[in-house]
């Protein structure tokens, strides 16, 4: 059923890494002077205008994240696969997590760097991830219980 509040939390968490995917996740602000540049999931963009696409890993690791989440979604029918894709999202967030960190120390010299409130959307997601990981989990445990009873 749609309707469950796993469903929910799934939806909720692609909204998240959707936002992420949109909004800048980091500040790059010079030591000297100089313009500060923005890190978004896709490039890095300087003053001028210029775009900078070695960050281009943030983009693809929650753009492989999306479809999933919504796959979850509709994979209601098999709760098995539905955690386990539940769980594989979670990795490849944590994963997201491990690049940008280096990406944040690697293009750190002569730089400042600030974290946005977009860095943390991916935290959300997690965390709505392992709340409808919980629930489905406990979903199956309910049906294979009330299997056993008849």
């Amino acid at each position: 059923m749609i309707q469950r509040k796993q469903t929910v939390f799934l939806f909720l968490a692609l909204l998240a890494t959707i936002a992420c995917l949109c909004l800048p996740v980091g500040l790059y602000e010079p030591k000297g002077m100089g313009a500060e540049s923005m890190l978004m999931n896709l490039w890095i963009s300087d003053a001028n205008g210029g775009k900078d696409f070695n960050v281009w890993a943030l983009f693809a690791i929650l753009l492989l994240t999306c479809p999933i989440n919504l796959f979850a979604i509709f994979d209601y029918h098999n709760r098995k696969r539905q955690a386990r894709f539940c769980a594989f999202s979670m990795l490849m967030i944590i994963g997201w997590y491990v690049v940008y960190g280096v990406f944040s120390q690697v293009l750190m010299t002569g730089f400042n760097f600030h974290i946005t409130f977009a860095a943390c959307l991916p935290l959300v997601a997690f965390i709505l991830l392992w709340l409808a990981r919980h629930a489905i989990l406990a979903d199956e445990a309910l049906v294979r219980a009330a299997d056993r009873i008849r």
